[in-house]
């Protein structure tokens, strides 16, 4: 596979997970098939104290070593707790999307985003429509324009 193409297909994946993000609030048509599991986990309250803690360390751990990020946890756990279950999916999937992208992929995605949320909702359309038509050239040139005006730092995993 060549650089050209590789970045190709790269930017096409990035344009089609950000249209599937910012497009998640309009969509949901048909429900999600259940992935069979087996029986069901108990209820919370139905857990050994043993079994709790085990699903809770991971949090405690972030907290403890992450103080500057506990304003922001707290304030995404309670959007969470305001999200539909179509909303927790759709965040879901745009979590293990982002998980996939690469640096460089996350400082494209973030110059989009950081665009279209100042937009309108027809300035969006048209953007995510003209997006489709670039060619892998046009896109980067569009980047190149229109980069994040502040690149997240790397957090500590």
């Amino acid at each position: 596979m060549t650089m050209r193409h590789a970045r190709f297909l790269s930017m096409h994946a990035l344009a089609i997970a950000l249209f599937v993000c910012c497009a998640s609030a309009f969509a949901q048509d048909k429900p999600a098939k259940p992935v069979p599991t087996g029986p069901t986990p108990p209820a919370w309250e139905q857990l050994s104290a043993a079994e709790r803690e085990l699903l809770i360390a991971p949090i405690r751990e972030r907290w403890n070593a992450e103080p500057a990020a506990r304003t922001r946890m707290l304030e995404h756990a309670k959007r969470w707790q305001t999200m539909t279950p179509e909303q927790r999916k759709a965040a879901h999937d745009g979590m293990r999307r982002w998980s996939h992208l690469n640096p460089e992929q996350r400082e494209h995605a973030r110059a989009l985003y950081e665009r279209m949320r100042e937009m309108d909702p027809d300035a969006r359309r048209a953007l995510r429509e003209q997006w489709r038509t670039m060619t892998p050239e046009q896109r980067d040139a569009w980047l190149e324009q229109h980069p994040p005006a502040n690149p997240a730092p790397q957090r500590p995993r």
